[in-house]
């Protein structure tokens, strides 16, 4: 699967994280939980990204880059196969390693969970395979291009 989109507003990324999250509760549950690798720069649109991403699963809390907590753990309130979705801010993670000792391997052997880990191209090696990578590319002050592939 590949895919590319471009985006000509925060609100417009954020409708496509809305509707990529009804797109992963379709498809349900795996056999492990699903888990989204978001790629790009400082200001590139992937806290936007997940804040309709996180309200396509019913989620009311507001969702903010958890740069200095790294990890956030949300309840999903839609009713289906998934319990809880993980937003992990890897910017400030020295590697694999570090992720591993915040229990990453556990959060993301379980199919009840939804995953969104940003900056993981620091961890690519942890993501498990099947993962959903999203780059997002800075065009300009509003537009993005982001691209979709699945490893």
């Amino acid at each position: 699967m590949k895919l590319e989109y471009l985006t000509r507003s925060p609100f417009q990324t954020r409708k496509l994280g809305e509707a990529l999250a009804k797109e992963v509760l379709k498809a349900g549950e795996g056999d492990k939980a699903r888990v989204l690798g978001l790629i790009g720069d400082l200001g590139g649109g992937k806290t936007t990204f997940l804040q309709g991403f996180a309200k396509g699963l019913g989620i009311k809390e507001r969702v903010l880059s958890p740069t200095f907590v790294i990890l956030k753990k949300f309840r999903i309130k839609k009713k289906g196969p998934f319990d809880f979705f993980y937003h992990i801010d890897c910017y400030r993670i020295g590697g694999a390693k570090d992720l591993a000792e915040l229990g990453f391997r556990e959060i993301a052997a379980d199919p009840a969970n939804i995953v969104a880990a940003e900056w993981a191209d620091k961890t690519k090696n942890l993501l498990p395979k099947g993962s959903i990578f999203l780059k997002f590319e800075f065009i300009d002050k509003d537009t993005r291009k982001i691209k979709v592939s699945a490893h």
